[in-house]
């Protein structure tokens, strides 16, 4: 009779085993090779290299269950790679940062946070959403990637382009298919506009601006050939400033 129940814990022992990671912690850091993936598995972040040639060596998020080519929606060290990728190790250190360096010891890309001393023992865990969160024991979030975007808007980021005539978040975009550093075109508010409007960059000339709006909220939406298909995004424009979040799974192609 007692046989009977052996497959059963050696599979519930299996499902355990094979359950993904989604948060890193002091004595856990992340190293080439490895990934946390949400609870969800839609979202995956590690390391990875855009080209063939393995030569450069970014900590990024991407769709995990997309299929097709890597579909990267953040990159970490967009313009200081890696180039030894056995080297590269994303840590949370004692005072609850979170540190990429390499075998050297030399911090290629950290967060900035301002916490008190006293906060220690943070974990950072990648949430469903694809927002990387590092988070102190008491549960306050200390850091979030959604605060730091690189080209990419995902649902339910909430993106302060513009605070009292000051700009606060700036989307810029990959230099090239291969190639995830800054490059020309970006994408934030006009400090000179007497009014909040977003305006898409070539360097520091405008190339795209839209309509001048004030004490008003407006939907601008889309439809792009690409693998999330129809974009809709509503930015709410006040005196104040400019706040941007999508409506509809999707982010902004060029």
């Amino acid at each position: 009779m007692a046989m009977r129940y052996i497959p059963i814990f050696f599979l519930l022992f299996l499902s355990s085993f094979c359950k993904s990671d989604d948060q890193l912690t002091q004595a856990k850091p992340l190293t080439h090779g490895h990934t946390l993936i949400s609870e969800t598995g839609d979202f995956a972040l590690g390391f990875f290299s855009p080209t063939t040639s393995n030569r450069s060596f970014y900590l990024g998020i991407w769709y995990h269950s997309l299929p097709g080519p890597r579909t990267v929606v953040w990159v970490a060290n967009r313009d200081n790679p890696i180039t030894n990728p056995s080297s590269g190790t994303l840590t949370v250190t004692s005072n609850s940062s979170l540190v990429l360096s390499d075998s050297s010891g030399r911090n290629i890309w950290m967060t900035a946070s301002n916490i008190p001393a006293r906060v220690s023992r943070a974990h950072a865990v990648l949430l469903n959403s694809g927002n990387f969160v590092l988070r102190s024991p008491n549960g306050a979030d200390i850091w979030q990637s959604f605060d730091h975007p690189t080209d990419t808007m995902l649902p339910t980021m909430r993106f302060l382009a513009s605070y009292k005539a000051q700009v606060v978040g700036r989307f810029i975009a990959w230099k090239g298919p291969h190639d995830p550093s800054s490059g020309n075109f970006s994408l934030s508010s006009d400090p000179s506009s007497p009014t909040p409007q977003l305006i898409i960059w070539h360097g520091t000339k405008p190339y795209c601006r839209t309509t001048v709006l004030n004490e008003a909220s407006v939907i601008y939406g889309g439809t792009y050939l690409s693998n999330t298909g129809s974009v809709l995004y509503e930015a709410n424009i006040n005196s104040r400033g400019l706040v941007l979040w999508p409506t509809h799974r999707g982010a902004w192609f060029g």
